[in-house]
């Protein structure tokens, strides 16, 4: 330890800068932000956490926490980093249809384990981000026109506060703490560990449709009509990007600009495919995937990758999505415009509109379309990537809520602004007031906080 800091005592690994894997206990999955903290504390479980924050404390020193690093924002330099990936702890329980996760459980492990028992969390699309982190920025699944959002869904939560004590929240024990702390973000102590449901979903009809080049403007336009009259079974979205001309991408998809539709439907298979057929009449489809799968495959359907890289993103919560709009994003974002980034566009609607049977943080819920945009950034290429981002969503404005999709927030140029437009104003009070209940001197302020004063 530095002479600065006296020592810590931990079961988990406790680093400072120099010491052996410390490097390597700091990177995440985002590497647009790097991480210098004063000290690094590997939490094997909440006494470690607990240690951590009683250090942070006593020192003056914030804390910040990673799990698996797909939402780093701000550079925790200078601050005390708890990293949650040890605590890797899963249990299902199939009569109440509930799973109790710990702090670093990834949202593949959790779907496999509830589909030993025909059940499903409601998981987003990417299956190596951390469960926790996605619940407490509201948590946008795969079934959410269904069943609307993760956060909708929690029982209880385990949760670490800034007085260093463990605190077990329910809607009954710590009604304000358990309000917030489902759709707040990591705003409010160390969550190590919560309890939710589970829905019993063993199937999909899911897959996805690849349209080329000139088919590309068609589909999209078929996709605009498709979406205006659909099941809360049914989700969806629509990825426009140009593939990498690399092995190990299909032939038909290799260098070609692409729409690619994903299609989630988990009524029925013959209706899902009744449903799907006018998209795959729409034009000539370069490879077609869709078909009847198993649960647990959920995460092949959007294929995310999971190599670590630096990337900048943005997003903003539409409205509608007219044949304008289509026009609109087409010139910025389709196969002629040369743009950095990648853009998907994700239907909402259904249960994702609705409230919550138990009221949570999540309360701007006025978005029909999130549309994101991402792009992986090179040395010298992180102005560029701003403006174009900016031009992007800038141009997509007039078919906006004013919102934003908290879960898809990522970066350090989201701003405090930002952040407070994916919150309707009386949640924002009273998430400020929480925060300076229960956080008075802003001990976790290494994130985007609502309340920076």
């Amino acid at each position: 330890m530095p002479t600065t800091l006296t020592p810590i005592r931990t079961d988990g690994p406790a680093l400072v800068p120099g010491d052996d894997g410390y490097d390597a206990e700091r990177a995440g999955y985002n590497q647009i932000v790097e991480h210098h903290p004063a000290l690094i504390v590997g939490a094997t479980g909440p006494a470690d956490v607990i240690a951590a924050i009683r250090y942070a404390r006593d020192h003056g020193l914030p804390v910040a926490v990673q799990a698996t690093g797909h939402g780093v924002s701000v550079p925790a330099d200078g601050a005390v980093l708890v990293n949650t990936r040890r605590m890797d702890g899963v249990r299902v329980d199939p009569a109440t249809r509930t799973a109790r996760i710990e702090a670093g459980v990834r949202s593949r492990r959790l779907v496999h384990e509830a589909a030993v028992h025909g059940l499903a969390p409601l998981n987003g699309s990417a299956p190596d981000v951390g469960v926790v982190s996605y619940v407490l920025s509201g948590g946008v699944p795969m079934l959410g026109r269904r069943y609307g959002y993760a956060a909708d869904h929690v029982r209880a939560l385990d949760v670490i506060t800034a007085d260093g004590e463990l605190r077990n929240v329910t809607a009954e024990r710590e009604p304000d703490l358990f309000w917030a702390l489902r759709g707040g973000r990591g705003n409010f102590g160390v969550v190590v560990s919560l309890e939710l449901d589970l829905v019993p979903v063993s199937r999909l009809y899911g897959g996805g449709l690849w349209f080329g080049g000139p088919s590309v403007a068609p589909a999209l336009h078929a996709y605009a009509d498709w979406v205006a009259d659909l099941p809360d079974e049914m989700g969806s979205s629509v990825l426009l990007i140009r593939m990498p001309d690399v092995p190990g991408v299909p032939e038909p998809l290799r260098g070609e600009f692409v729409a690619h539709v994903r299609i989630a439907w988990s009524g029925p298979a013959e209706q899902g495919a009744d449903l799907v057929r006018p998209l795959q009449d729409a034009a000539p489809v370069l490879v077609d995937t869709v078909g009847d799968m198993p649960y647990r495959d959920v995460g092949t359907i959007h294929d995310e990758p999971t190599t670590p890289v630096p990337f900048q993103s943005r997003n903003t919560m539409l409205g509608t999505f007219d044949h304008d709009g289509v026009e609109t994003l087409l010139g910025l974002a389709g196969p002629d415009a040369g743009a950095p980034y990648m853009v998907e566009l994700r239907h909402f609607g259904g249960a994702l509109n609705r409230p919550a049977a138990e009221p949570n943080a999540v309360g701007r819920r006025d978005g029909r379309f999130c549309l994101y945009s991402g792009s992986v950034v090179g040395l010298g290429e992180l102005d560029a990537h701003r403006a174009a981002h900016h031009a992007l969503h800038a141009a997509m404005s007039p078919w906006g809520t004013g919102g934003v999709c908290l879960n898809f927030l990522a970066g350090p140029d989201v701003t405090t602004d930002e952040l407070r437009s994916g919150y309707l104003p009386d949640d924002l009070a009273r998430l400020t007031e929480i925060k300076r209940a229960h956080d008075p001197h802003n001990l976790f302020r290494i994130n985007h906080n609502i309340d920076p004063a």
